[in-house]
């Protein structure tokens, strides 16, 4: 049984030597292999995967490889298991750790910067200089290093946040995408209390921005996007006005409903040239773009207009700031209900169907969730 050295397991909890893991291939290729459990080190501890949740970036990943590799000329990542919104239990710990107890439930960020480097001390870590070098210290779960479509993963101590026993597994792999949503609105200034803020897109990302907006007391909360049933659910999770673009006209009803000024915040979430160049217009002097999501070509954008009235524009890489605790910390006390945005759950042996789902938006999929254990590996429609 797994027992390295300096590492402190428990008999109550107990660890195999190998793991079954999704280990990816060429270009779309995954495949289900036996691999070594692997071991935490210093400031790290082994985590028992327990739910992952599928992100659109992780179906990048798998076609493409990862976004940040990709720009940085590294190579594909073969021989590597994606999946980064994942929670669990903490399996063991490495030496000397002892800011958690085996048995606790935990979700998980997806970076841990190096710690060294200018970036990482200003606390950017997801914009780490050393992104991609394991060997300096940096880990990119998911992206770069091995993350949690597998049975165990190795995680650092600043990545973890305790999952509450009134939250449910699937809810809490929903903490990293409520805490890439966090981190943007922290970018544009963080405290939003009584200030107008628009999402454009009822993505995932989307819709838990409209959550977070509302919780910390932004008003009015207004989403755009193209489908009526996201748009319904981002009512549910606190939008003050919906507006389908198919029938309005995104930048006019924004003006209208603050005054024929523009909105303080716009967080763009869609990726595509229409919506960030509406941001762009609906965003009032002075105000902020968060840009969350990642335009797959280059943009033509109404750089002028943003320069003549003092938009600020900010870029936001993943969970940044310790966002996700601060998302944990709201669906903990309830401020909202993350779980509206899950619609499926199958178990990890079926995940090249869970994957289907989510990319091809089965049932109108929105988050799928993968699961470890036997009783909550069942299959929900969004029906149910």
């Amino acid at each position: 049984m797994y027992q390295p050295s300096g590492v402190t397991t428990s008999p109550e909890l107990p660890i195999p030597d190998r793991m079954k893991a999704w280990v990816l291939g060429d270009p779309d290729q995954l495949e289900l292999r036996e691999k070594p459990v692997p071991v935490p080190a210093r400031a790290e501890v082994l985590v028992r995967i327990d739910a992952v949740a599928i992100c659109a970036t992780d179906l990048e990943i798998i076609h493409s490889g990862s976004p940040a590799s990709i720009q940085g000329g590294l190579p594909f990542n073969k021989n590597f298991t994606p999946g980064h919104e994942y929670m669990g239990t903490v399996a063991a710990l490495g030496p000397d750790v002892d800011e958690f107890q085996i048995g606790e439930r935990i979700s998980v960020e997806i970076h841990a910067g190096c710690g060294q480097c200018k970036r990482c001390r200003q606390g950017m870590y997801t914009s780490c200089l050393n992104y991609g070098k394991p060997d300096k210290g940096h880990r990119a779960n998911g992206f770069t290093t091995d993350g949690g479509f597998a049975e165990y993963a190795v995680n650092h101590i600043n990545t973890l946040a305790r999952v509450p026993d009134t939250m449910s597994d699937a809810e809490a792999t929903l903490v990293v995408t409520a805490g890439t949503s966090m981190y943007g609105l922290t970018e544009l200034g963080g405290l939003v209390a009584g200030e107008s803020v628009v999402v454009i897109g009822p993505g995932p990302i989307g819709l838990l921005a409209v959550a977070v907006a509302k919780a910390l007391g932004a008003s009015p909360v207004i989403l755009t996007g193209t489908r009526d049933k996201r748009l319904a659910i981002g009512r549910e999770l606190g939008a003050d006005r919906v507006i389908n673009i198919n029938g309005e006209d995104a930048v006019a009803v924004v003006k209208q409903l603050t005054g024929g000024i523009g909105a303080d915040y716009v967080v763009e979430c869609a990726g595509n040239e229409a919506t960030i160049n509406q941001a762009i217009h609906m965003t009032n002097r002075g105000g902020k773009i968060c840009l969350a999501a990642f335009p797959h070509d280059p943009v033509v954008m109404d750089l002028a207009h943003l320069v003549k009235n003092n938009i600020y524009a900010y870029g936001i890489r993943g969970e940044g700031r310790s966002a996700t605790r601060r998302a944990m910390a709201l669906m903990a006390e309830k401020r909202f209900d993350a779980t509206k945005i899950h619609t499926h759950t199958f178990p990890l042996a079926d995940l090249p169907t869970a994957l289907r789902y989510a990319r091809e938006r089965v049932e109108d999929a929105i988050k799928v969730v993968v699961t470890n254990r036997k009783a909550d590996a069942i299959t929900r429609t969004a029906a149910e």
